[in-house]
């Protein structure tokens, strides 16, 4: 016969144990408690060796205090200074910048004849001051060593936009430059963009704040080396009806010496299928001008159309370009 197993008794679950923790938790507490008190810190800070404590650091910062009034201000010391007009600017400004640039940054920004290499403000000062002038694109570093030196990425001017008998020069991108840093000679080297109905939106240094500056601009970048070996006068940009008009749907045409019109197409940096590159249509200028010796030639002038990928198309034009440029080569 099989034995039936003992019945487990249950243990009795001991309470006793259980208060006594919650018991002990409870004078933690109120010891806590008691120890928080304003007596008890009172009595804490009263202790002696908090007292000598706080004396010792209480008789550390008067001394200290009367310390610095003793030591000399280095920051005005004759080796520290350095004279604002002899700060080094790395590269050094290319031909077209003003040659008192680093003067015109500090008197834009009212800063003092000489400058403490000790400022630990100096670096961030001398930033800001010259990324606010119009002819810089972008300050890369300001450096200390027993001199200041800037290293800066200047804008180059693309081409001068013509405006009711006046030209106002812009980089590629279409920023305004300070038309007074331009003579009429110097306004002679850059391209010459018309058709623009717009007017700039800001101040030198800003945007023109119109793509078909922009796009026009662009496109006077990529010419500039072969603009005077190809005879040709100015850009001249279409019209924007609209807008919502992006730089796909601008045309440009180049107007030469005699008055020919070359249908170049969208901007350089279009992103429209099926258009040439600028390489590709300036190798098609280049060997029509070899060909015809000029684009005027024999019976011009024409307008002429070098968009397509194989062949270069014209016509006659009956007259010259209702448009003239201020500037003829």
């Amino acid at each position: 016969m099989s034995r039936k197993a003992p019945k487990s008794k249950k243990r009795p679950v001991k309470k006793k144990k259980v208060e006594e923790v919650i018991e002990e938790e409870e004078e933690f507490e109120e010891e806590k408690a008691s120890a928080l008190s304003p007596s008890s810190l009172i009595q804490l800070l009263f202790r002696p060796k908090v007292l000598i404590f706080l004396a010792v650091i209480a008789s550390g910062l008067f001394f200290f205090q009367k310390l610095k009034s003793y030591i000399p201000d280095l920051s005005q010391r004759e080796e520290y200074q350095i004279e604002t007009k002899n700060l080094s600017l790395i590269p050094a400004p290319p031909h077209y910048v003003p040659i008192d640039i680093v003067d015109q940054v500090m008197a834009q920004n009212q800063l003092p004849d000489q400058l403490s290499l000790l400022d630990k403000n100096l670096v961030q000062t001398i930033a800001e001051a010259f990324q606010k002038h119009p002819w810089v694109q972008n300050v890369v570093s300001v450096r200390k060593t027993n001199n200041i030196e800037v290293e800066v990425l200047f804008r180059k001017p693309a081409a001068m936009v013509e405006i009711k008998q006046s030209l106002y020069p812009v980089d590629s991108e279409g920023v305004l430059l300070p038309p007074e840093d331009f003579s009429v000679s110097d306004a002679r080297r850059y391209p010459v963009i018309t058709g623009i109905r717009s007017i700039p939106e800001g101040p030198a240094g800003a945007s023109w704040g119109d793509l078909t500056v922009t796009g026009a601009a662009q496109l006077a970048e990529a010419l500039g080396p072969h603009w005077k070996e190809l005879d040709i006068v100015s850009i001249e940009a279409p019209s924007r009806t609209s807008a919502e008009l992006s730089l796909d749907d601008l045309i440009y045409r180049l107007i030469t010496t005699g008055g020919s019109q070359i249908v170049w197409g969208r901007s350089p940096k279009s992103q429209r299928r099926g258009e040439l590159r600028v390489d590709q249509k300036i190798g098609k200028l280049e060997k029509y001008y070899r060909d015809y010796g000029g684009f005027d030639r024999p019976h011009g002038p024409y307008e002429i159309d070098i968009r397509h990928w194989q062949e270069i198309s014209r016509r006659p034009l009956k007259q010259q370009s209702r448009h003239r440029s201020l500037i003829r080569r």
